[in-house]
């Protein structure tokens, strides 16, 4: 891959051990802005660490990882934070402070990264909520809200600063199949009316073949498959065609 990557993001090369486990061996790809990217792959092969390396909570041990062409393991501090503000994150728990009520968890990243006044903020909340079908529960706390509704609240966050890019660890986990549909639909909704690039990483087929452009598979650090769905199907990496298989 060129040096001279011009995608929202791209990998080249890049290695990262934790002690004498290597994670992930020379991956490169790249992803479009406006496209979706779901990330396959068995537990413990690498895919949560290639986000945790995106959002710069670990550097890599080799190669570049690039977000609109910075080199984001040469950024310092200020620079990663300029960065990291283009990125919106939806957490598996959806990591929502328990002592806040929703409308404090929306707001804190307002108040703490824009100087929009209150009036603005309200606004902003008001919308992301009501984005995601919460709009009349701003005040409850995080514990009265259901599985379904807490996954919602975490995607409302991660939007309410209208990132370029959204991350999302397994955004469909412990949901029953209707609920995560609606989660879903809402991805779609983001990227069609506003050209997020997203990139997921999931274990849920039926949902990444409706939402994702395209795929990248991992299997022992490596990536073993990457491309559109129908390029996935005929890979000659067996793991790669199980995984993207609904049967």
């Amino acid at each position: 891959m060129s040096t001279e990557a011009k995608g929202a993001v791209a990998f080249q090369h890049v290695f990262k051990a934790f002690g004498p486990k290597q994670v992930l061996r020379d991956v490169s790809f790249q992803v479009q802005p406006g496209e979706t990217l779901c990330i396959l792959g068995r537990s413990g092969t690498g895919k949560s660490v290639t986000l945790k390396l995106l959002m710069a909570l670990l550097k890599p041990d080799q190669g570049t990882i690039q977000v609109e062409q910075d080199d984001i393991a040469r950024l310092n501090e200020k620079g990663l934070s300029k960065v990291r503000r283009k990125m919106g994150f939806l957490f598996q728990d959806a990591a929502l402070f328990d002592s806040l009520t929703l409308y404090e968890n929306l707001a804190l990243p307002l108040r703490r990264l824009t100087e929009k006044s209150e009036e603005e903020i309200n606004f902003d909340i008001d919308k992301a909520l009501g984005n995601v079908g919460l709009r009349g529960d701003q005040a409850k706390m995080p514990a009265a809200l259901s599985g379904g509704m807490r996954k919602r609240a975490g995607l409302a966050r991660a939007l309410v600063l209208e990132p370029k890019i959204l991350l999302a660890d397994e955004p469909s986990s412990g949901l029953d199949r209707i609920t995560a549909s609606e989660i879903d639909e809402l991805l779609l909704r983001q990227k069609a009316e506003h050209r997020t690039t997203i990139l997921v990483v999931t274990h849920d087929i039926h949902g990444a073949r409706r939402v994702g452009d395209r795929f990248a598979v991992f299997d022992q650090g490596a990536l073993v498959a990457f491309g559109e769905v129908g390029e996935i199907e005929r890979s000659e990496n067996e793991t790669a065609r199980k995984l993207i298989s609904e049967d």
